[in-house]
């Protein structure tokens, strides 16, 4: 799974063993990223205090333009471009289930271009993808298109923030030789079952 070993979940801080139960309980399993990190736990409580300030802004209490789908979208393009598995892997499940369309992170990850999204999506990845790739080109124009789709300058902020985050954690995965657990490549691909009357 990684080129480093995994702590013993019993090990570690009790904060950091709440919050790993808690997405266990939520998910049903513990998401590959979350041992890897906690074998360092001071990097992973700024590792995921910055993440859900990004990922989960209501945490911090402020309003954006950004869905929880587009959040993804964004991780799961620009992680494609920087070719980590992991992430493609683990936000594109999160995309699927958000976006509720089981095809749409592998057309994001592919060809954002091709994808079966908004105009105003592909608006918000072309400015992720240059972020990714050519920040050094950001330019006026990058902002006044976001703006004609009804994004402001603190949902530039929050894409480029969420692409230059994920940049970190994408080169990471990849040194550590991180995989993504097998649950992600099922989720949000077909309808849940549902439930016995």
């Amino acid at each position: 799974m990684t080129r480093y070993a995994l702590p013993d979940l019993n090990t570690l801080p009790a904060d950091i063993q709440a919050k790993i139960l808690e997405v266990q309980e939520k998910s049903g399993f513990i998401p590959n990223v979350f041992l890897a990190l906690a074998r360092r736990p001071a990097e992973w409580r700024a590792f995921f205090a910055y993440h859900d300030a990004l990922m989960v802004p209501e945490t911090v209490g402020r309003s954006s333009h950004l869905s929880k789908g587009d959040r993804e979208m964004i991780v799961t393009a620009t992680s494609a471009a920087n070719h980590c598995l992991y992430c493609v892997v683990a936000h594109g499940a999160l995309l699927r289930i958000y976006e509720k369309k089981p095809l749409v992170a592998d057309q994001v990850a592919v060809n954002h271009r091709k994808a079966d999204i908004t105009t105003r999506q592909r608006v918000m990845l072309d400015f992720a993808l240059k972020v990714c790739e050519r920040s050094h080109e950001i330019d006026d124009a990058d902002f006044t298109a976001l703006a004609a789709h009804g994004f402001d300058d603190e949902d530039a902020w929050d894409i480029a923030a969420i692409t230059a985050f994920f940049g970190l954690s994408n080169r990471v995965a990849n040194a550590t030789g991180m995989l993504p657990n097998p649950e992600f490549y099922t989720l949000g691909r077909l309808p849940r079952p549902s439930a016995s009357p």
